[in-house]
């Protein structure tokens, strides 16, 4: 995984953290579930990362 993809994916998980939050914090269900969705995003890119530097060794 390279160091670009690893910061981009991190950042995707602490985007939708910090949404979450906030959407839970001021009571918007649609806020808080952007943001569940973003970290999902961010752990599903990861995950294929993973799978990529699997496959390259």
């Amino acid at each position: 995984m390279s160091a670009g993809d690893k910061i981009e994916n991190t950042g995707d998980k602490l985007k939708g953290k910090v949404e979450e939050t906030v959407g839970k914090a001021v009571g918007n269900e649609r806020l808080e579930a952007e943001g569940t969705a973003d970290q999902a995003k961010g752990d599903l890119k990861q995950a294929g990362e993973h799978v990529k530097d699997a496959f390259k060794r």
